[in-house]
């Protein structure tokens, strides 16, 4: 019997979760400033909101989580993308009757597929997405990549790199279709089985194989771009235009296709170049879907864009580049319980610094005053409070600063005062007076 994680699985412990929370907090941050509202969908649904049609994509065909309910011929799959239910829920509740669209979502959380587990790549993974539908603007799509790329760059990323391409509307994919169907007839019996499945399904999803890339004729397939209509030329120039506009740095890949079939018009990946990345650099990816929402029964022509960021690959690319998202943990402050009989006092004293704001522990094992310390150390606490049988009496207890190692005494009932002036010192000492507004000797000190 096995008591380990499943494979391709993981545990976030205690000492690790505080770059998770950093990450979720800036992660709100960024979207409130773009005015992006979270929508949370369920991590199950029905599987005809993933398995659409002829799908192509290696997700649908290889890696879904899909379960049947006992007695019942209800299928249900994992989540292993967050679009679809996202497009599914702006359906579902009328979103497109809204008088203010496009509607800007964001998600978080996890998804699940059934893949081979690598460093970047989890069976269950999380993923910061985000979803605007109900328009069809070039300038919405440089809104969207440019979202991801401040956030990145806010994170200090530097080692990255925008591939971006169209795939056109639907009449030149359709002739773009043919072209590979045409290019591919003679070689398509030697190319590996999803070659060959997805020359009946999708041909464009050869381009992304892993396995044939090498292959002459993958070397000498036909570009897109000779196929595009000028509406489709049109569009993709004014992305290009945007992003131009706004610095944001890319490289047009014309084999680029992405994963999922519902991709329309613009794609793109944002990949790092650091070498500690492997194969699985890609930090966020997407594109414009212009099919979804009507698939789902709303609106006809109704488009909408997105794109989904891995946070276990975006950890390890801040880790490859050397960047750390949090302080070192610390308390603000802790109690040393000095003898049984002073337990409760202790346990009222850490109450009240709780309340006000402050992180406090204390010990629970009756340790000596020597062990306690010790954890003083390991918890880089900022102030110790030593309560004893002896304090009790006085009705007071010692207050050490940790940093000046000054102590001096205090009474209970003044103890939160006492340490609301030692951490108001504290921030005084690190306070500038030059008046400067946009002073940097804070940084020099």
């Amino acid at each position: 019997m096995s008591y380990q994680v499943p494979r391709g699985t993981q545990d976030i412990l205690p000492n690790e979760i505080s770059k998770w929370h950093r990450l979720e907090e800036l992660i709100r941050q960024f979207t409130y400033v773009y005015n992006y509202q979270e929508i949370r969908t369920p991590i199950f649904e029905h599987t005809n909101v993933f398995k659409r049609g002829n799908d192509s994509s290696d997700m649908v065909n290889k890696e879904m989580y899909t379960f049947q309910l006992e007695n019942s011929s209800t299928s249900l799959t994992l989540r292993p993308e967050g679009t679809a239910g996202v497009a599914r829920a702006f359906v579902e509740h009328k979103m497109y009757g809204y008088a203010d669209l496009p509607m800007k979502m964001y998600y978080v959380g996890p998804q699940c597929r059934h893949e081979r587990p690598q460093k970047g790549r989890m069976r269950i993974f999380n993923q910061f997405g985000v979803e605007v539908i109900g328009a069809k603007s070039p300038l919405l799509d440089v809104e969207t990549i440019a979202l991801g790329w401040s956030f990145i760059s806010a994170l200090g990323l530097k080692d990255m790199k925008v591939l971006i391409n169209t795939l056109g509307d639907d009449a030149s994919r359709a002739a773009y279709r043919e072209a590979l169907k045409e290019h591919f007839k003679n070689d398509i019996d030697h190319m590996c089985t999803d070659c060959k499945r997805r020359y009946e399904q999708n041909p464009l999803r050869i381009l992304d194989c892993k396995i044939d890339h090498d292959l002459d004729v993958m070397k000498q397939v036909p570009k897109m771009a000779d196929y595009l209509n000028e509406e489709s030329k049109t569009y993709f120039e004014q992305v290009l235009e945007g992003l131009d506009a706004l610095g944001i740095p890319y490289e047009v890949d014309d084999k680029l296709v992405r994963g999922l079939d519902y991709y329309t018009h613009t794609v793109f990946e944002v990949v790092s170049v650091n070498k500690e990345m492997g194969a699985q650099s890609t930090v966020f990816a997407g594109g414009r879907y212009d099919g979804l929402v009507e698939y789902f029964g709303g609106p006809e022509g109704m488009s909408g864009i997105g794109w989904a960021m891995g946070l276990e690959r975006l950890l390890i690319a801040l880790e490859a580049e050397g960047i750390s998202l949090v302080d070192e943990d610390s308390l603000d402050v802790y109690v040393l319980c000095l003898s049984p009989k002073a337990s409760t006092t202790v346990l009222q004293v850490v109450t009240q610094l709780r309340a006000a704001g402050y992180r406090t522990d204390t010990d629970y094992l009756n340790r000596s005053m020597k062990a306690q310390f010790k954890t003083v150390d390991r918890k880089h606490a900022k102030v110790a409070i030593m309560i004893g049988e002896q304090d009790l009496e006085s009705g007071s207890a010692a207050v050490k600063n940790i940093e000046t190692k000054e102590k001096t005494e205090v009474a209970f009932d003044s103890i939160v005062e006492a340490i609301d002036a030692m951490f108001g010192e504290a921030e005084e000492e690190h306070t500038c007076t030059c008046g400067e507004e946009h002073c940097t000797c804070q940084k020099e000190q």
